[in-house]
C-alpha cells in the first residue's frame, strides 16, 4: 500500500529506475500479435457461420440493418468516458472481442448445449426454451465478461473506476449485439424470401422493430452490470481480496439474471414481452443511466478537490483545477487551442486534460490507501507529461477558466448614498455611476466622489 505525500515535489528531473528486460511473452508486440491473430481468426469463423445460416443476401441485409445502432451506442459510451477518456485501442479490442470471440463462443456453446439437452430429454421444444432462458444467459454473459476481465488485468492503468467498467462492458456488448443482430435479421429476411412477406407485415420488419428500435440497449444493459462490479472492485483496496473477487462475480450473476428474464419474457403470455420491457427493462435502464451520470459528476468533483495540491507545489496554475473540473471549460480550452494553434494544439490540450484527470484519480486513491506500490513513479510520469504540454495547455485553460467563472456578487452597503451635489443618485442624474437600470434593481445607488 502506497502513501501519498501532502504535496508532490516541485518540477524537476523525472524519477528513473533500473530497466528490466522483459521475457519474450511479455513484450507488447508479442501480446498484440497473438491477440490480433485470435480475434481475426474468430472473426473469419463467425463470418462463415453467420453467412452459412443466413445466405449471402440475408447476410448483407442483416449487416446493413444491424450496423445502424452501433454508432449511437458507441458515441453514448464515449460521451460517458469524456472525463478520463480511455485509449481507443481498449474500445477497439472490446468491440472486436464482443463481435468476434464472444459471438463465436456463444454460437458454438449454445448450439452444443441445446442439442445435448434435446438428445437427453427427447424434447426439442423444451430444449430450445431451456437453452434460451438458462444456457444462453450464462454462456453469453460469461463470454462478454472475459473482455472486461482482460482489460482489468492487463490494462489496469486505464481501468480505475465504475465509468471505465461501464464503458468497456457496454462497448463489448455492442459488438456482440451487432453480430447477433446480423444473424437474427438475416435469418428473418431468409424467412420472408420463402414466404413472400413484404413491408411492415414481414418478419424482417418485426425483428428490426424489436431488436433495433425498442431494445438496442438490451445487451449493453446486461453486461454493464458486470462492468460495474469490476469498476467497484477497481476502487477497492488491494488488501480486500475477497471483495475484489466477489464484486465482479456478483455483477456477472446479476447480468445473467437480467438476461434470463429478458429471454424468458416471450414465454410469459401474450403481453409478457411488453410487461417485462415496461416494468423491468426501462426502469433498470433509467437507474443505471442515472448511476453512471452521477458517477461522472463525482469524478469531476474529485478533479477539483485533488488538483489544488499540485497548484501549491507549482505544477499547475491556480485556475487549472477549476477548468479541469468542468466539462464546459475543457471544451472551451480545446476550441481556444484549435483556433490559435490548430489540431496539434487542440490534441495537446486534450492530452493534458486526460493526464491531469488521471493524476487527480491517482492522488485520490493514494489518500485513501488504495494506490499501488508504483504510486510515486506513476505520479512523476503523469506530472512530466503535463509539464511537457504546459506551454500550449495553460493559456487555453486560463482562457476557459475566465470565460466560465461564475459572476461574483457585490453586496451593497446598508446605508443610503447620495449622488453629486447632495442629490440622490438616479439613473438619469449625472451622479449615477453605472448603466441605466430600473430603480428597483439597485436599492442602494453607487457613489463616485471623483466624478465631475
Amino acid at each position: 500500500m502506497a502513501t501519498v505525500p501532502p504535496y508532490p515535489p516541485h518540477p524537476g528531473a523525472p524519477v528513473g529506475g533500473a530497466l528490466r528486460h522483459a521475457h519474450w511473452w511479455q513484450r507488447k508486440w508479442v501480446r498484440y500479435g497473438a491477440l490480433s491473430t485470435l480475434l481475426a481468426l474468430s472473426g473469419l469463423v463467425i463470418l462463415a457461420l453467420v453467412r452459412e445460416q443466413t445466405g449471402t443476401e440475408g447476410f448483407l441485409v442483416g449487416l446493413g440493418l444491424a450496423v445502424l445502432p452501433v454508432p449511437l451506442l458507441t458515441a453514448a459510451f464515449r460521451w460517458l468516458d469524456r472525463v478520463e477518456p480511455g485509449p481507443w485501442r481498449n474500445l477497439l479490442f472490446a468491440f472486436a472481442w464482443g463481435a468476434c470471440a464472444a459471438a463465436l463462443i456463444a454460437i458454438v456453446a449454445n448450439s452444443f448445449a441445446t442439442r445435448w439437452i434435446a438428445t437427453a430429454t427427447a424434447d426439442p421444444s423444451s430444449a430450445d426454451t431451456l437453452g434460451a432462458t438458462v444456457i444462453a444467459p450464462i454462456v453469453e454473459e460469461s463470454a462478454k465478461a472475459a473482455a472486461v476481465l482482460l482489460v482489468f488485468l492487463f490494462r489496469r492503468r486505464d481501468f480505475t473506476g465504475i465509468v471505465d467498467g461501464v464503458v468497456i462492458a457496454g462497448v463489448t456488448a455492442t459488438g456482440f449485439a451487432f453480430t447477433e443482430n446480423i444473424l437474427y435479421l438475416g435469418t428473418a429476411f431468409g424467412t420472408d424470401q420463402l414466404t413472400g412477406d413484404r413491408g411492415i407485415a414481414s418478419v424482417t420488419a418485426a425483428t428490426f422493430f424489436v431488436r433495433i428500435i425498442m431494445s438496442p440497449f438490451a445487451h449493453p444493459l446486461f453486461t454493464v452490470l458486470t462492468g460495474i462490479g469490476f469498476g467497484v472492485s477497481a476502487l477497492s483496496a488491494e488488501r480486500q481480496h475477497l471483495r475484489r473477487v466477489l464484486l465482479p462475480l456478483s455483477g456477472l450473476l446479476l447480468a445473467m439474471g437480467m438476461h434470463a428474464i429478458w429471454n424468458a419474457s416471450s414465454t410469459f403470455g401474450e403481453y409478457g414481452f411488453i410487461a417485462v420491457y415496461a416494468a423491468f427493462m426501462v426502469p433498470a435502464f433509467g437507474l443505471l443511466t442515472w448511476l453512471v451520470i452521477w458517477t461522472r459528476q463525482r469524478e469531476l468533483r474529485t478533479v477539483r478537490e485533488e488538483l489544488p495540491a499540485y497548484t501549491v507545489a507549482g505544477w499547475l496554475t491556480p485556475a487549472e483545477p477549476y477548468a479541469l473540473g468542468s466539462m464546459r471549460a475543457r471544451r472551451m480550452a480545446r476550441e481556444y487551442a484549435h483556433r490559435h494553434g490548430g489540431r496539434p494544439a487542440a490534441r495537446a490540450v486534450a492530452q493534458y486534460e486526460a493526464y491531469a484527470t488521471s493524476l487527480a484519480f491517482l492522488r485520490h486513491r493514494g489518500r485513501r490507501g488504495r494506490a499501488g506500490a508504483d504510486f510515486v513513479v506513476r505520479e512523476q510520469e503523469l506530472l512530466q507529461e503535463l509539464w511537457r504540454r504546459r506551454d500550449v495547455a495553460r493559456p487555453a485553460l486560463d482562457h476557459a477558466a475566465r470565460a466560465t467563472a461564475p459572476p461574483v456578487a457585490v453586496t451593497a452597503p446598508p446605508w443610503p448614498l447620495y449622488g453629486a451635489y447632495g442629490y440622490p443618485a438616479t439613473p438619469t442624474h449625472p451622479g449615477y455611476f453605472g448603466q441605466a437600470t430600473a430603480p428597483s434593481a439597485m436599492p442602494y445607488p453607487a457613489y463616485n466622489p471623483y466624478r465631475s
